[in-house]
């Protein structure tokens, strides 16, 4: 009886916990891991082809996901839209996307010292000294990419089209 390839994981079981995560990726590891993270409030075009080129840059792609207590504090009261655990299913969904992590911090330092990626990726609007964890991530012996951003698209320009601002985009 031959047997085929496994059946993908459903989106639940690619949300983890930090424990779950670390037995899941931590190392030693085999295959090129990849890390970035973010609020993904409402997910658009630009957080797709992010998150695609993310994946393309590894063997597999962990997304920190920011909890809705850090949101707030980051964004403000009126954030997230989205549900943290909305936000992560519909993240975890995604074909690029191998596993999501939530995390409450203002930022992921402590899930990145944890898990030290093989590849740091933030998007364009950052510069490579700004990234948080990126000192941590190269000396031990990872790489930091800051990926390009499909421009006009983002949350806070789709925010601004839905209040009756700019009509493109």
């Amino acid at each position: 009886m031959m047997r085929g390839p496994a059946p993908p994981l459903a989106p639940s079981e690619k949300v983890l916990s930090l424990e779950e995560l670390l037995a899941r990726f931590g190392r030693p590891r085999r295959a090129t891991l990849v890390f970035t993270n973010g609020v993904f409030d409402i997910l658009h075009r630009g957080h797709v082809e992010y998150l695609d080129h993310a994946r393309r840059l590894g063997d597999a792609l962990v997304v920190g996901l920011n909890t809705d207590d850090s949101v707030r504090r980051l964004k403000g009261p009126t954030r997230p839209l989205n549900r943290e655990d909305d936000r992560a299913i519909v993240l975890a969904g995604l074909g690029a996307v191998d596993a999501v992590v939530l995390f409450g911090d203002d930022t992921p330092f402590a899930l990145i010292s944890a898990l030290l990626p093989d590849v740091l990726v933030k998007g364009g609007d950052y510069r490579a000294e700004e990234i948080v964890g990126a000192p941590e991530v190269t000396a031990a012996g990872g790489r930091v990419v800051v990926a390009p951003l499909l421009a006009g698209r983002s949350t806070t320009n789709l925010l601004e089209r839905a209040r009756g601002g700019a009509a493109n985009g």
